[in-house]
C-alpha cells in the first residue's frame, strides 16, 4: 500500500473508532427516557450521571494526550479503545444511580483518548492542505454515531427485550476495531509530513504559558458544551416538547447528519482556501467565525412548534458547530510540533470537558425548574464569546 493510500486508510480507521466511541456514549442518551422512568430519575439526577462521564472525560483528555505523546498513536489508541469498550459492556450490570455514574466515569476516562490520538495521527500523516479534510473524516464519526444510535439502540432494545444486552452488544464493537487497528497501523509510523519546528519537547507549564494554547482551550470550552448538550439531551428535549421518541426517530438523526456534512464542508473549505493563497491559520479562523454565527439558529429553535422546523433549525446549528469544531481540532497540528500535538489537543479537550460539566449541571436544574428555552438561548450566544477570545489570543503574528 502506498503512503498516500495508507494515510487515507488510517483516516478511515480513525473514523470507525470515533463512530464506535459515540455509539457507546449515545446508548445511554437514547435509553434515557425509559431508564428515567424505570429508576425514577429527575432531570437533575440524570445530569449527575452525565456529569460523571464528563468529569472523567475532562480529566482524561489531558492525561491521555500526554500518554499518547509518550506511547505513540498505535499503542495509545489501542489501550484507550479497549478500556472504554469493557466499561461500556460493564454498564449492563448497573443497578441504580451510583453504579450508572461510576461506570459512566470509567467510560469517559477511556473515551478521552480518541481525539488527542486522532489529532496526533493526522498531524503526522497529512499535509496542512489535507489536514482539515482528514480531521473532518474522523470527527464525522461523532455525527454518524449519534445519528445511527437512536435507530440501532431502539431496534436492539426491542429485539432483545433488555436494555442491558444493548450495552453489551454495542460495547463489543470496540473489541473488533482493536484487532483491525493493531494489524493495520504501522509499528513505525513515518516522520511528520510537514513538521512544525519546535525544539525539545516542552513541559506542560511551558505549553500553558503560551497565549495560543489558551486561545484554543477557551474556544473549545465555550463551544463544545453546545454539541454535548444536543447529543446528551436532544431525546429528553423532544419528549419535553410532546414528541414521542419512537415517532421522532426519522427527525432525530437529521441534526447529527447535518453535523456530518458540516465536518466535511469545514475540512474541504479550509483546504480550498489554503490552495487559493490564504494562510493556514487564517483559513481555519474564518470558518470558526462563520460557524459561531450559524450556531445562533438555536434561538428560534427554542420557540419552534412543529417537529420539521425544530429539527431544521437544530440542523443549521449542528452543521455550523461541526465546521467550527473541525477547525479547532485541526489547529493543534498546525501550530505545534509532533511531540506536543496530542498534549495540546488533550488540554483543549479538558477545557471543553470542564465547560460541559458546568453546563450540564445548569441544564438539569434549569430544565427542571423552568424549560429548555433559556438553555437554547445561552447555547447560541456563548460560542460567540469563545470565538472572540480565540481571535484575541491567537492574534500575535509571532505566535502564528
Amino acid at each position: 500500500m502506498t503512503l498516500s493510500a495508507s494515510r487515507w486508510w488510517i483516516a478511515g480507521l480513525l473514523f470507525a473508532s470515533t463512530t464506535i466511541n459515540y455509539l457507546d456514549r449515545q446508548t445511554l442518551s437514547v435509553l434515557a427516557p425509559s431508564l428515567k422512568t424505570e429508576f425514577q430519575w429527575s432531570n437533575t439526577q440524570f445530569a449527575l450521571i452525565v456529569m460523571a462521564f464528563r468529569a472523567a472525560y475532562a480529566v482524561g483528555q489531558t492525561l491521555s494526550g500526554r500518554m499518547l505523546d509518550r506511547l505513540g498513536t498505535r499503542l495509545g489508541l489501542m489501550l484507550s479503545v479497549g478500556f472504554y469498550s469493557f466499561a461500556a459492556m460493564a454498564t449492563s450490570l448497573a443497578q441504580g444511580l451510583v453504579s450508572f455514574a461510576a461506570l459512566r466515569f470509567l467510560l469517559g476516562l477511556g473515551e478521552s483518548g480518541n481525539w488527542p490520538g486522532a489529532a496526533k495521527a493526522v498531524a503526522r500523516w497529512f499535509p496542512a492542505r489535507e489536514r482539515g479534510l482528514a480531521v473532518a473524516i474522523y470527527d464525522s464519526g461523532s455525527a454518524i454515531g449519534a445519528a445511527v444510535a437512536p435507530a440501532l439502540v431502539l431496534a436492539l432494545a426491542a429485539s432483545t427485550g433488555s436494555w442491558r444486552l444493548v450495552f453489551v452488544i454495542i460495547g463489543a464493537l470496540g473489541l473488533l476495531w482493536m484487532l483491525v487497528w493493531w494489524r493495520s497501523y504501522p509499528a513505525e509510523a513515518p516522520p511528520p509530513v510537514e513538521p512544525v519546528s519546535g525544539g525539545p519537547k516542552p513541559q506542560m507549564n511551558e505549553l500553558l504559558r503560551q497565549r495560543r494554547t489558551w486561545g484554543l482551550i477557551l474556544g473549545r470550552s465555550l463551544t463544545d458544551p453546545v454539541w454535548f448538550f444536543i447529543s446528551d439531551w436532544f431525546a429528553v428535549f423532544l419528549v419535553s416538547r410532546g414528541f414521542r421518541l419512537e415517532d421522532s426517530v426519522a427527525g432525530f438523526w437529521v441534526p447529527f447528519l447535518a453535523a456530518d456534512f458540516g465536518n466535511f464542508f469545514g475540512g474541504w473549505l479550509s483546504g480550498r482556501l489554503i490552495r487559493a493563497g490564504w494562510s493556514v491559520t487564517g483559513s481555519r479562523l474564518a470558518i470558526i467565525v462563520a460557524g459561531s454565527i450559524g450556531m445562533t439558529a438555536l434561538i428560534p429553535a427554542a420557540y419552534a412548534a412543529g417537529l420539521g422546523l425544530l429539527v431544521s433549525l437544530f440542523a443549521v446549528a449542528t452543521f455550523s458547530y461541526a465546521a467550527l469544531s473541525t477547525m479547532y481540532l485541526t489547529l493543534p497540528g498546525d501550530l505545534y510540533p509532533d511531540h506536543s500535538v496530542a498534549t495540546v489537543s488533550g488540554l483543549t479537550g479538558t477545557g471543553a470537558g470542564i465547560g460541559t460539566i458546568l453546563s450540564t449541571l445548569v441544564i438539569g436544574i434549569v430544565a427542571d425548574r423552568y424549560s429548555f428555552v433559556p438553555i437554547l438561548t445561552a447555547a447560541s450566544f456563548i460560542p460567540l464569546a469563545g470565538v472572540v477570545l480565540t481571535l484575541w489570543l491567537l492574534r500575535k503574528p509571532r505566535e502564528l
